[in-house]
């Protein structure tokens, strides 16, 4: 395998001279540019990336952490990043976190130690101190799907009350009085906010439920199945349901058809997040939108921005809305 050396001594060069056409440095004349690229062409060279980033501490990676790369969330968010990015001839590295404060540091120290200068984080285990920490280590890390006091500026996030709030009163508004909730039993900052949401819709229009209504599971449509066969195991008139996500909502769905339930003849529903999902259930799902992809988007022009410190109008701030489906009917 040919080394840098080699290449200098194909191309009359110096090492440094070498060196500075890898890093594509203005201060190289084109005689220089033209042989040292014959020579690297001709040699095969290619240059180590670990290398580079050593010496320059930056590299062409941009980083970002998500929760689980397999969830269709996550992947959403993660391939409307690679599109910024790639614009500005970045490639992308991935880590997971899976929402646990250990994972999470151990993604972001990998991706910094790979020279990663930009780096999008979607974090719910770490603490706000830890990330204002890193925030001063990383000049272009970004936060999505989460506020942190102190770098709002750097946030990315989604007003998930709001989202649970307008999916609540949409069903009040229906005549809907026993909703229930499917809630997510992680215990992160969404989940609380999506509760608090729904509860306060409620007390707005002097609806008083007990916590038998509410129900948690694993966020996915085995957990909504779950929670929807706890919900029914209680013998509680329940008319309409607000679940975490869509995924969930299709779980609800199907512990609905298994107990000889119509959705929305007997039982309304509402999801949240607007997945692919949402349309192809049946009937379609009326849900919230979390417009993941613009907001990554965001994340990705804010985080390629922030390290040359170049001035950016960027929206941070995003308000879910009510995406009006086939899944919720009037009492």
């Amino acid at each position: 395998m040919a080394t840098i050396k080699d290449v200098a001594k194909a191309a009359g060069v110096s090492v440094a001279t070498v060196s500075r056409v890898v890093n594509h440095s203005p201060q190289v004349s084109q005689s220089a540019l033209d042989a040292v690229t014959a020579a690297m062409k001709k040699l095969n060279y290619r240059p180590n990336a670990a290398a580079r980033a050593l010496v320059n501490q930056t590299t062409n990676y941009v980083g970002i952490v998500v929760n689980d790369a397999s969830d269709p969330f996550f992947g959403m968010l993660i391939t409307a990043v690679d599109k910024v990015i790639r614009q500005f001839d970045k490639q992308l590295l991935i880590g997971c976190g899976y929402h646990n404060a250990n994972d999470e540091r151990r993604a972001l120290e990998f991706l910094i130690n790979s020279g990663c200068e930009s780096i999008i984080l979607h974090a719910k285990g770490l603490s706000d101190q830890e990330i204002r920490d890193y925030c001063q280590r990383v000049r272009g890390l970004v936060i999505i799907n989460r506020s942190v006091d102190g770098i709002e500026e750097r946030c990315v996030s989604l007003d998930n009350y709001h989202g649970a709030f307008i999916a609540t009163t949409h069903l009040i508004k229906q005549g809907h009085r026993q909703i229930a909730c499917v809630a997510s039993d992680q215990d992160i900052e969404d989940t609380h906010e999506r509760i608090r949401g729904y509860s306060d819709a409620l007390t707005q229009h002097g609806i008083a439920l007990t916590q038998n209504y509410i129900e948690s599971g694993t966020p996915t449509a085995e957990g909504g199945s779950t929670a929807m066969m706890n919900l029914l195991s209680k013998s509680l008139e329940i008319t309409a349901v607000v679940a975490y996500n869509d995924y969930m909502a299709a779980g609800v769905f199907e512990t609905l058809e298994e107990n000889g339930l119509n959705v929305p003849e007997n039982i309304s529903v509402v999801g949240f997040d607007d997945a692919l999902i949402a349309q192809f259930v049946r009937p379609r799902l009326t849900t919230v939108r979390y417009p993941i992809a613009i907001m990554a988007q965001h994340a990705a022009q804010l985080a390629l921005a922030l390290p040359s410190q170049n001035s950016t109008e960027i929206t941070t701030s995003f308000t879910p809305t009510l995406v009006l489906r086939n899944s919720t009917a009037t009492l």
